[in-house]
Formats: structure tokens, C-alpha cells, sequence
């Protein structure tokens, strides 16, 4: 499946569904799917309500890695339009770990986050210790940022809540990556190039077209593990 609209005409196959019936699941139009299955559209700004009305991963419907079954991952942030924040104070549960969220992203020029992060905000989220284990993050090396800018959506829209592993450094193509691009956060598709050089995907590729970047100009600061985005 290399295309988007090959992978979307396989899963619309295998659920029985056709561009109106689709159509009305993602609350979009029936020409919006007609575009995408034509080749018209290869980058929708809807595509993040289609994969989750197919209950598949927008990582495989759009970009055609990793498994088509959605892997989710959550914490147990208040979804009520805005993220719930606790302090230090508020007691834990036993299953329960905070992760630092850090809402103003300073960075050090070279190796990743300035040495004085760490407790400048104490704004703090909440996960459960069991999910954070399935996915092999240790809690100490989990911390979320906010996601600026249209560069990854619709997977990853503007002010997004996203979960960094830094524990996690190892480049493997097509999954998504935190990195320090000569001081600024990006949110990025990695890909592995000869001549030690990586290829920095978005999946806005219309308005963000790839990148080929030096591994030595880049600092890969950890994996994301998960996002929440409020539709």
C-alpha cells in the first residue's frame, strides 16, 4: 500500500463502507473522500477524523508506517477543552507517576534541553505507570511539550500535547521524533539517508516540503509516544 489513497480504498474494503457512508462517520463530505481515493488529495487536513472514524492509526493511513490497528496510550489528563494541570502537591495514586509538561520550550544550542528546564514551570501531567510500561518509557525519561505551528497536521495540529521519551534517541524511519534543530523544537518524521544525513518529513508536505539535514546539525531529544488532540 504506497499510497494514501490505496491504503484508504483497502480499509474502506474491508469495513464495507463507501465514500458517502465514510463520509458521514468522519463528518466531512462525500467529495472530500472522492478527492482522496482520486489522488487528488494527498495531504487532507481531515485526515486525523477519518483514521479515527475507521478506528485506524493516522500514522498508516497517511503516511504508511507502522501498524494499520490504532495503538493508544493514554493519560489521565481532564479532556474538557483545555488540559488540567496539577503541582507537586496534589496527591498521587498508586498507579500514577507525573510527567513534566512543559508549556515554554527553551533550548540549549546543542544537546537538547537547557540544563535549567527541569523545574522552571511545574506544570505536571498525569499517567498511568502500566501505560507508560507497554510502550518501554521509562517515567523518568517521559516528558510533554506543546506542538507549534500547521507542520503536522492534521495528525498533530497546532498546540497538541505531546509525550517524549528521551530515553529513546534511535532514528527508525517513519516514526515521529522530537528534535533541536539549531535551537527550535520540531516535531518530525525521521528517515535514516546515507553519508550519515537524515531525511525531516511533515505530514503537511504541500506547505512543508521534506528536508535532508546533517545528523550532526540535528539533536534527536527523544520519541513521541503519544499525543492528544481535542477535535
Amino acid at each position: 500500500m504506497n499510497t494514501l489513497a490505496e491504503r484508504l480504498q483497502l480499509v474502506m474494503d474491508k469495513m464495507g463502507k463507501n465514500q458517502v457512508e465514510l463520509a458521514a462517520l468522519a463528518g466531512t463530505s462525500q467529495v472530500t473522500i472522492s478527492n482522496i481515493l482520486n489522488g487528488v488529495t494527498k495531504s487532507p487536513r481531515n485526515g486525523l477524523q477519518i483514521a479515527k472514524a475507521l478506528k485506524i492509526s493516522p500514522e498508516w493511513l497517511l503516511n504508511g508506517t507502522g501498524e494499520m490497528a490504532q495503538t493508544q496510550i493514554e493519560s489521565n489528563v481532564a479532556e474538557t477543552g483545555s488540559f488540567d494541570l496539577w503541582d507537586r502537591n496534589t496527591p498521587l495514586n498508586d498507579d500514577e507517576v507525573e510527567v513534566p509538561f512543559y508549556k515554554d520550550i527553551r533550548l540549549a544550542a546543542g544537546n537538547g534541553f537547557a540544563d535549567d528546564i527541569a523545574d522552571y514551570n511545574n506544570f505536571k501531567l498525569r499517567f498511568s505507570k502500566s501505560t507508560l510500561r507497554k510502550q518501554g518509557v521509562q517515567y523518568e525519561n517521559a516528558v510533554c511539550v506543546t506542538a507549534d505551528g500547521n507542520s503536522m497536521e492534521p495528525v498533530i495540529p497546532d498546540g497538541t500535547t505531546v509525550g517524549i521519551d528521551l530515553g529513546n534517541k534511535t532514528i527508525r524511519d517513519g516514526k515521529i521524533y522530537a528534535i533541536n534543530h539549531g535551537g527550535l523544537l520540531r516535531i518530525k518524521l525521521l528517515y535514516n539517508m546515507p553519508n550519515e544525513q537524515v531525511k525531516i518529513r511533515s505530514y503537511n508536505s504541500e506547505e512543508h516540503p521534506d528536508e535532508t539535514a546533517d545528523l550532526k546539525d540535528i539533536s534527536v531529544l527523544g520519541k513521541v509516544f503519544w499525543y492528544s488532540v481535542l477535535l
